[in-house]
């Protein structure tokens, strides 16, 4: 079976991609089945440089094709921000708590249209020869005054998707998986993960 590594420690990604990714005839590795990989320092501008530099770096360390993504909540108000940084939003040893608290003080003087946030997640993947190709997808909606419902992780209990009144935390994975920004972009990177592998 054709093996395929997510650039990921994180159980929560894991469990989202390995869902995203039912159906494919492949065996889903992770960062942790490779206990000697080195850390790939996050320091792109964009969620693109960022991505295809983790899909590169393990793909040709481990030899087998690897999908990363990079992923950041977008508040224009903010002039972006968090953006790159939103894993790391609150300092260093950021947590999910202390990232919503400080987005949320960020926030605290904003109403109505200035309150829009949306979610974007580029996913790269990456032959162990170097080939790589990159897809975007985003995912609208508002950033809400307090968190709420307790499924998901990192901004999740505070973003209210369009056109749907619980926050991505409230939503069950079903349904935060059929319009998640990770879900769109994995739609458009299947077909291509089937291609590099030769599915």
């Amino acid at each position: 079976m054709k093996q395929l590594l997510l650039a990921t420690r994180n159980r929560n990604k894991k469990q989202e991609l390995q869902e995203l990714l039912k159906g494919l005839p492949v065996q889903i590795l992770t960062l942790d089945d490779f206990p000697g990989l080195p850390e790939v320092e996050e320091d792109g501008s964009t969620f693109s440089e960022n991505a295809a530099k983790k899909a590169r770096v393990n793909a040709a360390w481990s030899g087998v094709v690897c999908l990363a993504d990079d992923s950041g909540l977008i508040v224009e108000a903010l002039n972006g921000q968090p953006g790159v940084y939103s894993a790391r939003f609150s300092g260093l040893h950021a947590d999910d708590e202390s990232n919503n608290r400080k987005l949320l003080q960020m926030m605290e003087e904003l109403e109505g249209d200035d309150r829009r946030a949306r979610f974007a997640c580029v996913i790269a993947i990456a032959a162990p020869e170097g080939k790589t190709v990159t897809v975007e997808g985003s995912c609208p909606g508002s950033i809400i005054r307090e968190p709420r419902g307790r499924g998901g992780f990192g901004y999740d209990p505070l973003f209210v998707p369009e056109g749907f009144s619980r926050t991505f935390a409230e939503l069950t994975p079903a349904q935060k998986n059929s319009i998640s920004h990770r879900a769109r972009a994995l739609h458009q990177a299947r077909p291509l993960i089937e291609e590099i592998l030769s599915l």
